[in-house]
């Protein structure tokens, strides 16, 4: 059976021996991780923590006893902690610059738009009190309708002249 390779038809994913990650769901993951790192919770857990390993290592029978001091498989693990956690922030920082300067541009178009549509209106208003000083007004008319009905009354009043 033939295969159809049509522009109708997907390809098939390829496989490769390199991961195939999502970055933005890494991204994501990032944000959250460094929003929690952020937090009263983790300095209190991470409190808790160390509190508990260094009493254990104290005060453990000998033999359960894990990390004698200075404690050094702490000082490892906090230490990777932090390796990893500096560039996961770095990384929610980028990411946060991004989305700002996003919403700056949108801001800015958004700014202009309101400034054309302001001149514009500016314009249309202008216009519009150029064109009503040329109407005239209720009051004007009424006067000006009394001025020719004394007008017609005068004249009607005036005797006519006999044409014969």
């Amino acid at each position: 059976m033939a295969r159809n390779h049509g522009l109708d038809t997907p390809r098939e994913s390829r496989r490769t021996l390199r991961g195939n990650y999502d970055s933005e769901a890494f991204g994501r993951l990032s944000e959250r991780f460094a929003r929690f790192l952020g937090t009263a919770r983790f300095l209190v857990y991470m409190t808790v923590f160390v509190f508990s390993w260094v009493l254990w290592n104290i005060f453990a029978p000998i033999n359960l006893r894990w990390d004698d001091y200075p404690f050094i498989f702490l000082t490892l693990i906090l230490s990777l902690q932090a390796s990893y956690a500096a560039p996961l922030i770095l990384l929610a920082q980028n990411r946060q610059a991004d989305r700002d300067r996003v919403a700056l541009n949108e801001d800015r178009a958004r700014g202009d738009r309101n400034m054309a549509d302001t001149e514009y209106l500016t314009r249309e208003l202008a216009s519009l009190r150029i064109a009503l000083g040329e109407v005239s007004t209720r009051d004007f008319i009424r006067s000006e309708l009394e001025d020719l009905s004394h007008e017609i009354v005068e004249e009607l009043r005036k005797p006519k002249p006999d044409t014969k």
